[in-house]
This record gives C-alpha cells, structure tokens and sequence, in this order.
C-alpha cells in the first residue's frame, strides 16, 4: 500500500481546476450526519465533481440503501493538529525513531496537510444507512484507526461487514473514486492521491481556502 505520506504522493503535480465547493446541506440527494460537524459548516463542503459522483453513485445503491457523509472538506490549521496530535502519540507509543520515521507513520491512517485529500475538498468520508437513516455496521466505527479492522479488505470483521465495504467500494468506484486502503470509509476524487492511483498527470484539486471557513 503506498502512504499518503510517501514522496511519491507529493511529487504529483497540481494542475489546480478552480471548481468551488458546494455546501451538502443543499443537496437534497445526499444525507449528512452531523458528529463532526464545525460551527462554520466546513466539513459540509465538497468540490462539485466529488458531489455529482457521489450523486450518481448513490442512484447504484440497491433500493433501500443511501450514503450517510460524515466529513468532506477539511481546514489545513484542523488537519495539521490531527496530524501532529497522531505523531505525538506515536511518539510515546514508539520511542527512539527519528521524524521522517514518525511522519511516515503517521501517514497511514493521517494525511500530512500539504498532500491532505480533505483539505481539497476532494476526500470524503462515509458509510451506509437505511432511508430511515439507521446507519449499518460496517465492522468498525468511521475513523476508528486504533486497529487493523479499519483497512477496507480486513477479515478480521464479519462477513455481513464486509459485504457492505463491497458495496461501497463497487458503486463508488464505478463513479471513479478511489479509497485509501487503510481506511475503508475515505473515498476521494481529483487530489493527489486519486492521480497517483488512476495515473492521472496531475491532481485537478490542491488545497483551498474559501472565504468563511
């Protein structure tokens, strides 16, 4: 698996596209769970090709079935505090290894900011729920990272869990987005990591900073 914090990720090119970032709250089409919801709304915005394939991805969802958003965009002050608060416990949980160790770490299950899909509005993260809005089980919590259950193929969760990690991972790649293997709830479109996979020449989204957020 290459990390979000391999070089190899930030040596891809930006060829910045200028797309705005829609609010979700207006998207009807589209449910969003508010436990990492911020005063300014931030984590409700996503680039508007992220939105309109997730949109479509939805409508392959067998009836019954929708996305459930829990976080799209992301402020580069919020993902760099994540990201040092994970070196830090890193740290103490493995001492004696120098930074670049510590960076590379870290970026398995936190991107370092200035590669961040999130701070692109590029990445979301996401699970499944009932019409009703039950959210299903998909063998851990979203954002759990504290164990090897959170890597998308993991077998060490229930076949039903896994059964629905495969419906996520077939719609949502039928619309082009790819996942970060070590968490199977991140899906991104158009950041440096989507290029790399796809082998795209360039991201078509590097990190924004829109008014108000």
């Amino acid at each position: 698996m290459i990390l979000l914090s391999d070089p190899a990720i930030s040596r891809i090119p930006v060829d910045e596209c200028g797309e705005a970032l829609l609010d979700l709250r207006t998207v009807q089409a589209l449910r969003l769970d508010e436990r990492l919801a911020d005063p300014e709304g931030a984590y409700a915005h996503l680039r508007l090709g992220v939105v309109d394939r997730l949109v479509t991805a939805q409508t392959l969802l067998r009836p019954g079935l929708r996305f459930l958003i829990v976080e799209g965009f992301r402020p580069v002050a919020l993902q760099t505090r994540y990201f040092n608060r994970h070196v830090d416990r890193l740290r103490a949980a493995c001492p004696g290894h120098d930074e670049d160790w510590y960076h590379r770490r870290a970026g398995r299950y936190i991107s370092p900011p200035e590669v961040a899909p999130h701070v692109a509005g590029a990445a979301v993260d996401l699970t499944l729920c009932e019409t009703d809005g039950r959210e299903l089980w998909p063998g851990t919590e979203v954002n759990d990272t504290d164990t090897g259950a959170c890597h998308t193929a993991s077998t060490a969760i229930s076949a039903e869990a896994r059964g629905r990690r495969r419906i996520l991972g077939e719609v949502l790649t039928t619309v082009g987005m790819v996942n970060y293997p070590s968490e199977w709830w991140h899906w991104s479109y158009g950041d440096r990591y989507w290029a790399y996979t796809t082998k795209a020449p360039a991201a078509r989204y590097g990190p924004v900073t829109p008014a108000g957020l």
